[in-house]
């Protein structure tokens, strides 16, 4: 056990943000919730009370036999990752960390993942349970800390992407991952046609990939698995050593591709497996595809509209990370059509009545 899970019971304000929560909902209150607030440019801005998260923090109970942690919101990625690497474990969906207050709380509600999610899984995909404040102020568990959960309503893992709009995370159990024991990255000189080719190909074999990027020019690739099977593939593949450093820079964004010029927004675009380019009028070293293709990050003073047509012809959507690089008129996410809109109005309703948790966060109306 490790020296921030012997004293997290000194960090447990559960009662205080319950009871912060109850007199926000008497008075009709807006709550914005703040745990390290590096990710507040994602999505639309929230005006209202601050309700913070970072003082609610520690790991609660970790069994690295089991590969189960239950961690409280405001823990640090940086603090909860190293206390697994300990162990040799690891968060498989590989979170981003856009800064070292990021939190493991901001992680889950924000549903991002690193370059690991097509081989290993979305971080919804690794929420076992949590503890939510509820409207009311109440303090309630859904889920459990095992694998096999399907009783009632899956509140835990719906609270994965929705942006802190539903209730307020307090405790998360995740399922974890061994570190692997053989790694190496390695890059390919290919065009674009061809990389996307190959990766297609490499796909439908059972190779022990978990990352696969291209950028003007060269295919990145990462190998995790076995010390024989990383290495028959590496002589397989062949290429040059990339260091390992390359996937932490393209996750959280300190790539030197992301540096922005003016009137260039950041879009991610979502897509279907094995998508063609699209036919956009946008440099080719303007946009860095990563999942193999199905997450493309796209530097553009093109209008949401044109990206969002495109993105919708193949099956896909786009979301706008930096909005107020285009004068803020840009809605960050896709709207939604009308049956899954009604859907999101209809549980939103019922589990926040009366909008004080993170109002217009994703959407104006809710």
């Amino acid at each position: 056990m490790t020296e921030l899970a012997m004293h997290a019971a000194d960090r447990d304000i559960a009662d205080t943000l319950c009871e912060q929560v109850r007199s926000a909902y008497d008075a009709r209150t807006p709550l914005r919730i703040v745990g390290g607030d590096t990710r507040a440019f994602y999505g639309r801005p929230v005006e209202g009370q601050a309700l913070q998260m970072a003082e609610h923090s520690g790991i609660v109970s970790y069994d690295p036999v089991e590969l189960i942690v239950t961690v409280r919101a405001g823990t640090r990625l940086s603090a909860l990752q190293a206390a697994l690497a300990e162990k040799h474990q690891m968060l498989g969906f590989e979170p981003p960390m856009f800064g070292e207050a990021s939190t493991i709380g901001g992680a889950v509600a924000t549903g991002l993942s690193g370059p690991r999610r097509p081989w290993a899984g979305a971080a919804r995909d690794f929420v076992l349970g949590t503890r939510i404040i509820t409207q009311e102020g109440k303090l309630l568990r859904f889920g459990g800390e095992v694998m096999k959960n399907v009783a009632g309503y899956d509140l835990s893992r719906m609270m994965a992407g929705a942006q802190g709009t539903l209730g307020v995370l307090t405790d998360i159990s995740f399922k974890v991952l061994p570190i692997p024991n053989a790694t190496h990255s390695l890059r390919l000189s290919l065009n674009l046609n061809d990389a996307l080719k190959k990766l297609a190909e490499l796909g439908r074999q059972p190779l022990p990939i978990t990352a696969a990027a291209w950028h003007n020019g060269e295919l990145f690739l990462r190998l995790e698995g076995g010390k024989s099977s990383v290495q028959a593939t590496q002589e397989r593949l062949g290429g040059e050593s990339l260091d390992p450093s390359f996937w932490t820079s393209l996750r959280d964004h300190s790539h030197p591709f992301f540096q922005l010029n003016d009137g260039q927004a950041l879009w991610r675009l979502s897509l279907p497996p094995n998508t063609a380019p699209l036919n956009l009028d946008i440099a080719e070293t303007d946009i860095f595809y990563d999942w193999a293709g199905s997450q493309r990050w796209v530097k553009t003073a093109l209008d949401a509209d044109t990206l969002r047509a495109a993105c919708k012809a193949v099956g896909g959507h786009a979301t706008c990370y930096t909005p107020h690089a285009q004068g803020g008129a840009v809605e960050p996410f896709t709207p939604l059509n009308a049956v899954v809109e009604k859907y999101h109005r209809n549980l939103k309703a019922e589990l926040d009545a009366h909008g004080i948790f993170n109002p217009g966060r994703l959407y104006a109306a809710f």
